[in-house]
């Protein structure tokens, strides 16, 4: 659900080392990371589909956040292509987002269905 990026990584993947390179310092599991990620998550939770009367989280709609320095990025989808709340959630979203973080917060729409089956639930 979340994902980093690391431009130094090039295309030979994020473990390669250049011969006579040290390795990064940087460790694999970043645990103050993945602690803002479960609390953007805690916060989201507060965002629930008026139609359905779940939370985002629950339903299976975000789909990955990526945390940056100065601007991080919410991906998610919506229950239907034309949901009339569909600008009420993004700007749920994205104010629960940054109610955790100190920085400007991107919501980002995916073209990806949503499949009730992700969330859990069978009709």
């Amino acid at each position: 659900m979340t994902d980093t990026v690391n431009p130094d990584a090039g295309s030979a993947g994020p473990d390669a080392v250049a011969p006579g390179a040290a390795p990064d310092a940087a460790p694999l599991f970043d645990a103050e990371r993945r602690a803002t990620e479960l609390a953007i998550l805690d916060a989201l939770r507060t965002v629930v589909d008026p139609e359905i009367g779940m939370n985002v989280v629950e339903l299976a709609l975000i789909k990955q956040v990526l945390l940056g320095k100065d601007e991080s990025e919410v991906k998610m989808i919506l229950t239907t292509p034309f949901c009339p709340y569909a600008g009420s959630m993004i700007q749920q979203v994205k104010e629960a987002a940054e109610s955790v973080l100190e920085h400007p917060v991107k919501v980002t729409i995916l073209a990806e269905r949503w499949d009730p089956r992700d969330a859990g639930l069978m009709w």
